[in-house]
């Protein structure tokens, strides 16, 4: 039996729930998540390890998360660049993208962010990542989440 090789997402976020939430969420699609919480970390990750995707929040507790979309397409510019971030200005989404993300979510939209995970990934890849799509979180609480095992 072949295995299939996992996708692997560099997460760098700041609030240790929002981490906690994307690294459950992608690791139920069998997504390999790193999750790293400032822009020095997450710089120190990508020179020692690679990744099929980088997933930023705008905001860092050591610099701001365009800058740090910059410092990395400098250095690597193949791989996708997501944003996700509570900052839901235009001016903040052209800036994301000006920097060289690909796309911009804004939270807590998981629809939207794991359609686009699901577009930057190989199709084998995506097929994986498709099963949370059947996970929905429950909205009033990020550190809570409903998990229908008959839907999987």
């Amino acid at each position: 039996m072949p295995s299939i090789c996992r996708p692997r997402v560099l997460c760098v976020e700041d609030d240790e729930d929002s981490r906690v939430m994307l690294t459950t969420l992608l690791g139920i699609a069998l997504i390999e998540t790193k999750a790293v919480e400032t822009a020095a970390r997450a710089l120190s990750s990508i020179r020692a390890e690679q990744f099929d995707l980088y997933l930023l929040d705008s905001r860092l507790p050591d610099g701001d998360g365009f800058e740090l979309c910059r410092q990395i397409r400098d250095y690597d510019p193949q791989t996708p660049i997501l944003f996700i971030s509570g900052e839901g200005f235009d001016a903040d989404q052209q800036k994301g993208i000006e920097a060289g993300a690909n796309a911009y979510v804004i939270k807590p939209d998981l629809e939207v962010l794991l359609g686009s995970i699901k577009q930057f990934v190989s199709q084998e890849e995506s097929e994986a990542a498709a099963k949370i799509l059947r996970f929905r979180p429950n909205i009033n609480s990020v550190s809570r989440f409903t998990f229908d095992p008959a839907a999987a």
